[in-house]
């Protein structure tokens, strides 16, 4: 029961009154006293094994898979003797999935949103379909409807939030994180084996539906997702490498810096490519391209620009992408999108000419080659007759005067930064 892969498995951690789970939700125990004790969580486990097989939902060995496989290598369990049902459920999810690789996704800081501020950390499981858009993502989050800025801050603050973990198809958070929040997206694939793929979808399945408190500066996004890659290889002890409080960027750099990635690729926001393809073109040309996407000229104007056909393109390109923005944004009516948005394909495909999927973004400097999240500063100066020294500590996370290589261009998020000046 001390073992530190069972641990993992059940998140224990070590706190000033000894272990306890990170865990709150009661259905994660077999044993009342589960929580806060290794060892009798896992003599209900054992015991529970031997259980009449029944509906496979509630059996132990299909509820809680990652324990069942790993108790059945650990003791030679032979697990024909014991009444378990077959798991089908789970089996299914594999066979549907087939895994193949596993990347970890940070899509960039939301500065207007207080939950995503620092980031977000997610993970996808890369299927044998080959494209990345039907991958799996495994995301944990805070479940929250609360609109109050200050107080969803500090009810994040101290947990107030329950956590859970959640898989869907990857493309539904593209079309969160990319169109409706103009967030790029960094994937970075993970060195993982088929095996090691397979236990960490079953600690994903144990987990489903399973509630643990969410605290915005440890206990969050991810952190805990850490148990899942410490699950999948043990030995890996990611959970033990974090500082006591957990940036999303911090969680990267520490897979980077132990050798887990081995590439990356940069998903533009829609922000991004309309940036980019605005820069390609005068400001009359852009303007014109602004006005068709807000329906106040007809979309025949694209074609009759002033222009060589080359920006006429890109204008034409420009408008669709502003247009989806809008709508992605709710600002433009569903009939009007549908109008306005055909019209603009009606003029673009008259062009010819290559489409906007082969256009060169630059890409930019990573996130994780942007510079660290705390800062400890020194000076000395003058202030009318007095002189001074002063030190100055900053936990996260950046400022106006740090260099924006990785990070939102001419942002700042200050927290809790203290100064100690000596006249």
């Amino acid at each position: 029961a001390g073992d530190p892969h069972w641990l993992t498995l059940l998140h224990y951690k070590r706190g000033v009154t000894g272990s306890r789970s990170l865990v709150d939700d009661p259905k994660f125990f077999l044993s009342p006293s589960g929580k806060h004790d290794p060892a009798a969580e896992m003599d209900a486990t054992l015991r529970a094994l031997f259980l009449p097989a029944g509906d496979e939902t509630q059996h132990a060995a299909c509820r809680f898979v990652a324990r069942f496989a790993w108790l059945k290598e650990r003791l030679a369990i032979d697990a024909a003797r014991l009444p378990v049902p077959e798991c089908r459920r789970f089996s299914g999810i594999v066979k549907d999935i087939r895994p193949e690789s596993v990347s970890l996704i940070f899509p960039a800081a939301h500065i207007n949103s207080p939950a995503s501020m620092f980031g977000h950390t997610l993970l996808t499981v890369d299927t044998a379909h080959g494209s990345r858009l039907l991958a799996w993502a495994v995301n944990y989050t805070a479940v929250t409807t609360e609109t109050f800025g200050p107080l969803f801050a500090v009810k994040g603050l101290f947990g107030l939030y329950p956590g859970y973990f959640s898989m869907m198809p990857y493309y539904t958070k593209l079309q969160e994180y990319n169109d409706i929040e103009q967030r790029d997206i960094w994937e970075y694939r993970l060195d993982f084996t088929r095996d090691e793929i397979t236990r960490l979808l079953m600690h994903a399945y144990e987990m489903d539906h399973i509630r643990s408190d969410y605290y915005f500066f440890d206990e969050n996004c991810s952190y805990v997702l850490f148990f899942l890659l410490d699950a999948a290889r043990p030995g890996l002890g990611l959970t033990d490498r974090c500082r006591p409080w957990v940036i999303p960027l911090d969680t990267v750099r520490t897979a980077q810096q132990i050798g887990l990635v081995v590439d990356t690729a940069w998903r533009p926001s829609r922000a991004s490519r309309i940036r980019y393809l605005a820069s390609l073109l005068p400001e009359t040309e852009r303007l014109a391209a602004r006005d068709v996407a807000l329906g106040e000229t007809p979309a025949q104007r694209l074609t009759s620009l002033d222009a060589p056909q080359e920006r006429r393109i890109v204008a034409a390109d420009l408008a669709a992408e502003y247009l989806q923005y809008r709508y992605a944004k709710k600002t433009v009516p569903n009939d009007a999108f549908n109008e306005r948005f055909l019209r603009i394909l009606e003029a673009r495909s008259r062009m010819g000419g290559a489409g906007k999927g082969d256009y060169d973004l630059p890409v930019p400097a990573r996130p994780d080659q942007g510079h660290r999240s705390n800062r400890f500063a020194i000076g000395a100066g003058i202030r009318e007759d007095d002189s001074f020294v002063e030190m100055k500590l900053r936990p996260a996370y950046h400022g106006l005067m740090d260099d924006d290589r990785g990070y939102v261009e001419g942002s700042q998020i200050l927290f809790t930064e203290l100064g100690f000046r000596y006249y």
